[in-house]
């Protein structure tokens, strides 16, 4: 099930040619996948307030094809491709008018907010998630 999250590039987006930074790409997949999370009714509000946890990101591998500017509209798709009981991954495209600019794969960690150590997905979030899956 891929989700898809639209955006338009403004000026605080990009360098002094009108070319967004390279960083703000991981931004934009953060948006995306936050969105995502609350399309599926997993708001990491209630996530830290009931069950002290948090997703973090621990790798993200990103390949630039094409560039972004100033006012394009561009279009984030996050697909979960894989949940183990503490993590996840997400594949993300972001394009504009169908034409591939950066694709990648962002992993994701379930951490405890007060030890900042790994912890495990509640059941009732992994299940919900695991029905996601290809």
């Amino acid at each position: 099930m891929t989700f898809k999250y639209s955006l338009r590039v403004y000026f605080e987006d990009t360098d002094a040619g009108g070319i967004v930074y390279y960083g703000n790409y991981l931004k934009f997949m953060e948006r995306a996948r936050s969105e995502w999370f609350l399309q599926q009714s997993i708001g990491m509000k209630s996530l830290m307030n009931e069950h002290h946890l948090v997703f973090v990101v621990s790798r993200t591998e990103l390949s630039y094809l094409r560039s972004a500017k100033l006012e394009d509209v561009l279009e984030i798709s996050v697909e979960l491709t894989e949940l183990k009981r503490v993590s996840a991954v997400f594949k993300q495209t972001v394009t504009r008018n169908g034409e591939v600019l950066c694709e990648g794969k962002t992993k994701v960690g379930c951490v405890n907010t007060e030890t900042l150590k790994p912890s495990a997905i509640p059941p009732a979030v992994y299940q919900q998630l695991n029905q996601l899956m290809p």
